[in-house]
């Protein structure tokens, strides 16, 4: 299949595999409730106004956006709903699973620090398809203010007391945190190696200076040692421009370069990522940034980790998990 990609770029990708988008969301308006997408207030976001993604996204909708991508299996990311209605997220996306096929997989919402978080993990663990858990651990608005040891960080001993309770349901973490707390993320990932990390949206390099590029390639190195930490390569879109080969491009072959190739997952971050670019324009720069590797490494990218990274052959959440050893500067509360 070709994938032409944006009128800026002369490129157009082949490719012949499956793909397994491991970071997607679905919601639907006045069903639960998602304070940033139906109350009058914006949250500050990277990508700026949002209004466009304040509606209801469904399974059609995201076959429809993927309608030149054969994408075959998908895991839901929480989707920032009320923190009350967190189980029932959970068997709403039951249902869409059952009715139309998606998605394949999800990562939950748990509050770590709360005194119930072993209770709310065991629930959890009920559920055939919660692969992990995501709850965005307390962080800086820059890398000057960065500080460790902060209430609700990953240093904090009571949000840590909740982290240990992963591994009992084989779960894994998904971590969203700018790249200014992979310190804490390189000593959690090293002080609870039994559960998978698997950082969020490239660990969210917006400062494109070559000082802020290269304080983010040193951060990725450092959580990059430890060998239960993986990377979703998602998320590079940038306020005003359209997502363009030319900008993210080195970022996503720095990545894989730190990371390597069995440990990096190409992610949309549908219906968000819709802000700044078609996701045929997002697919196919991908596309063109791993041009260079082997046919086996692109499918690894692009299906094979997903697949094993969230389990997506396991029937029950509790199936184990292994990571294979690698061979705007603000955080935002946002999917």
């Amino acid at each position: 299949m070709a994938i032409e990609l944006s009128a800026s770029e002369e490129t157009a990708v082949d490719h012949d595999f499956s793909v397994i988008d491991p970071h997607q969301h679905f919601w639907q308006l006045g069903h639960g409730h998602y304070p940033w997408l139906e109350e009058p207030a914006q949250i500050s976001f990277r990508y700026g106004n949002y209004n466009s993604i304040r509606r209801s996204y469904l399974p059609q909708d995201y076959r429809r956006d993927t309608a030149h991508v054969h994408v075959v299996q998908t895991v839901h990311i929480e989707a920032e709903c009320d923190r009350s209605w967190k189980f029932e997220e959970t068997t709403w996306l039951g249902e869409l699973s059952r009715t139309f096929g998606l998605p394949s997989a999800c990562v939950a919402y748990a509050a770590l620090g709360g005194t119930d978080a072993e209770e709310v993990l065991a629930r959890h663990a009920t559920s055939s398809l919660v692969r992990g858990i995501r709850e965005k651990p307390a962080a800086a608005a820059s890398a000057r203010e960065a500080r460790r040891g902060l209430p609700g960080s990953m240093d904090d001993p009571a949000w840590r007391r909740g982290y240990r309770w992963l591994s009992r349901h084989s779960f894994s973490f998904d971590l969203q945190t700018p790249w200014w707390h992979l310190d804490a993320a390189a000593d959690l990932a090293r002080d609870f190696p039994d559960t998978t990390i698997v950082l969020n949206h490239t660990a969210l390099p917006a400062d494109r200076s070559a000082e802020g590029l290269a304080a983010w390639r040193l951060g990725l190195e450092l959580v990059a040692g430890a060998p239960n930490v993986a990377l979703k390569i998602s998320g590079l879109g940038r306020p005003g421009p359209p997502w363009m080969l030319e900008a993210n491009g080195p970022v996503i072959r720095d990545a894989i370069s730190i990371f390597g190739s069995d440990r990096c997952m190409f992610a949309s971050n549908y219906p968000v990522d819709s802000l700044v670019g078609s996701f045929d324009e997002i697919f196919a720069c991908f596309l063109a940034a791993i041009a260079d590797r082997s046919p086996a490494e692109q499918r690894m990218l692009i299906h094979d980790n997903a697949k094993r990274i969230y389990r997506l052959d396991a029937t029950r959440a509790r199936s184990s998990v292994s990571v294979p050893p690698r061979g705007n500067n603000e955080p935002d509360a946002f999917p």
